[in-house]
């Protein structure tokens, strides 16, 4: 094998603290302020530099003699409040404190050689790094890679770290962007992770946030005010007003976000970015921003790496994720695909609330749709979106371009005691789900912990000052009143409180667990379902086997709980799953041409001569006799 290269690696941004061969370059677009003062901590004192205006807002100034490590803050006009850099690198002392000079180039890489992963062998695992852990840092990470290589894990993807206020946050209320939360460990420890987990084969994922900032130390609307758009109705967010993404003065705002992608690609070697809730991104620009954004990608790091971009869209825009003749993504590699757990979590919980609404009439033909055809909502009627219609047609595009799971940060978290599906299904039922889920050619996603039944929840954890934390424990409890389990005020007061610092303490995995039967038999099941994967499936995926467009793919119902679902190859073969997915013994199934791979455990070996399946049960099927008889 040839020796990895040593290298260094380092993206340069219009904005924020540069490390010079003779000082420190600063830059801050500040286009409100009349004057804007520098102010760098040295030893034993403090020095003020007024820094010089420029055209367009821009202030900046280079201090000869300062170097990386110092602490430095903004001050506008008369305001005698020290404000972080927007665009820190690392802010040691949470987002209201000083923000430090990172030279990039101190780190020395080793994974010179590495290009990243076909994104058909991509098996993702979610996971939040101060929960992972007991430790909750990018160091105790680093420990449970070859856990994870283990498993069969390919690519991790890591739930947001940008510097967040207080101790711990689901990464959602971000407001430095740039800067790896301090609890997590500095800089360089997610560099030395991302560094050991290539060394290992694993890609790593980062999700990011470019549709609001959280409520608690963004300074932006202080330093930069046309950041923000106006406060009109259909410029707001569920998390306050927009971005200003096309609006006068928009043309910093993108290249901000841009940069931030490249940041990530390039000066941590990141692999791919998971785009958190693009539908709440206003913009009614041509291009719009994510079109110009996956464009600079394209046309940097994308150039000669493996680099994916993944999208999660409440509105279905298939057009996102087109392929070109050969099958590669012209814009972003893939979606998260909700409408397959939605359909999956009406059949093993029986839930109805919310937005399971719109998958209660048929949640087999939903499954269906989504492992034939990507998404099931391409266009029809939403009745949990009071009769839009939702979606894009999607029958045209490939496996790869949907991201199915079980489970995430979402599905498990917003729920109001953060209760994961094994909690509430029936195990068997829980088995046929992931039997689909994992040997389905679309990507699959795991949650931290699902893979051995973690008998820990994931509920919803923050760490706001007092007046705001009141307030969010008031909202979150307030959010499930209209269901009727938590009609009551007792039932709402059960639902952890947010700001407890035992919610966070509670949600940690115990790893310890893996020695109980019970997680070690789970465990065992998703290790042997991931290596079929391996040895089955992504050869198949590797060689581009299936068709391209996905168009020929079909499924087929059988009664009301039963499926079969074929997925064409190029080849003329095909990949077969039937399932029984009800509580009671179910006929209708015949036996395909091709080689049985896999079976539920109770699954006779005469069952589908005999065209019956038991109870929660599935057959996978891999028929290349027109393959074959191609060649004869």
């Amino acid at each position: 094998m040839q020796p990895e290269k040593t290298m260094k690696r380092r993206h340069s941004m219009p904005f924020g603290a540069e490390v010079l061969a003779h000082g420190v370059h600063f830059r801050l677009w500040a286009p409100a302020a009349r004057r804007v003062t520098l102010c760098l901590a040295r030893t034993h004192r403090e020095d003020i530099f007024p820094m010089l205006a420029q055209a367009g807002g821009w202030f900046e100034l280079v201090v000869p003699g300062a170097g990386a490590g110092m602490r430095y803050g903004f001050r506008l006009d008369d305001n005698q409040l020290m404000m972080p850099d927007p665009a820190s690198r690392c802010n040691p002392d949470d987002v209201h404190q000083a923000s430090q000079v990172i030279d990039p180039t101190a780190f020395d890489w080793n994974d010179g050689n590495w290009r990243g992963r076909w994104w058909e062998e991509a098996v993702i695992y979610e996971l939040h790094v101060g929960c992972f852990t007991q430790q909750g840092t990018f160091a105790a990470l680093r420990q449970r890679l070859d856990y994870l290589v283990d498993l069969g894990v390919t690519a991790i993807e890591l739930m947001p770290v940008a510097d967040f206020p207080g101790a711990c946050n689901w990464g959602y209320d971000g407001v430095l962007p740039f800067a790896p939360d301090g609890s997590y460990g500095p800089p360089e420890e997610l560099k030395f992770f991302i560094d050991a987990a290539h060394s290992k084969g694993i890609m790593v994922l980062l999700d990011v946030v470019y549709n609001h900032f959280g409520p608690e130390g963004n300074y932006l609307p202080r330093i930069a005010p046309p950041f923000f758009s106006d406060l009109s109705e259909h410029r707001r967010t569920p998390w306050g007003n927009a971005l200003n993404f096309d609006g006068p003065n928009s043309r910093t705002v993108r290249d901000f976000f841009i940069h931030n992608t490249l940041y990530w690609l390039e000066e941590f070697n990141i692999d791919g970015l998971r785009l958190d809730a693009v539908h709440a991104i206003i913009d009614d620009s041509i291009p719009d921003f994510l079109t110009e954004l996956v464009q600079a990608v394209h046309a940097g790091p994308g150039r000669d790496r493996h680099i994916h971009l993944i999208l999660e869209n409440d509105h279905n825009a298939a057009h996102y994720l087109r392929r070109d003749v050969s099958g590669h993504p012209i814009f972003y590699t893939s979606q998260w695909n909700d409408d397959i757990h939605h359909a999956l979590h009406v059949l093993l919980s029986g839930e109805r609330d919310g937005y399971y609404v719109d998958y209660a009439d048929n949640p087999i033909a939903h499954l269906g749709r989504c492992l034939a055809e990507g998404f099931s909502y391409q266009g029809q009627i939403s009745p949990f979106r009071a009769g839009k219609p939702r979606g894009e047609s999607s029958g045209n595009l490939p496996a790869g371009a949907f991201v199915n799971f079980l489970q995430n940060h979402d599905q498990v978290g917003n729920r109001a005691h953060g209760e994961r599906i094994s909690m509430l299904a029936n195990p068997c039922a829980l088995r046929a789900a992931i039997a689909i889920l994992l040997l389905a050619p679309s990507p699959p996603l795991l949650f931290m912990g699902e893979e051995f039944s973690a008998a820990q929840p994931f509920q919803f954890f923050c760490d706001f000052e007092l007046d705001l934390a009141a307030a969010v424990t008031r909202g979150r409890r307030s959010e499930f009143s209209r269901f009727e389990q938590f009609g009551t005020s007792e039932a709402q007061g059960s639902i952890p409180d947010p700001c407890d610092p035992e919610t966070f303490a509670r949600c940690k995995l115990d790893w310890s667990t893996l020695a109980e039967p019970l997680h070690d038999d789970w465990l065992t099941f998703y290790r042997s379902l991931l290596a079929l994967r391996h040895a089955l499936i992504m050869p198949l995926l590797a060689t581009h086997q299936f068709d391209k467009a996905g168009a020929n793919n079909k499924f087929q119902m059988v009664t009301s709980r039963g499926l079969i679902v074929h997925w064409r190859l190029e080849s003329g073969g095909e990949l077969i799953l039937s399932a029984n997915l009800g509580d009671a013994p179910l006929a209708g199934f015949t036996r395909p041409s091709g080689d049985l791979f896999y079976t539920s455990e109770d699954v006779v070996s005469t069952a589908l001569a005999e065209q019956f399946l038991p109870p929660w049960s599935v057959a996978w099927i891999l028929d290349r006799s027109m393959e074959e008889a191609a060649h004869v």
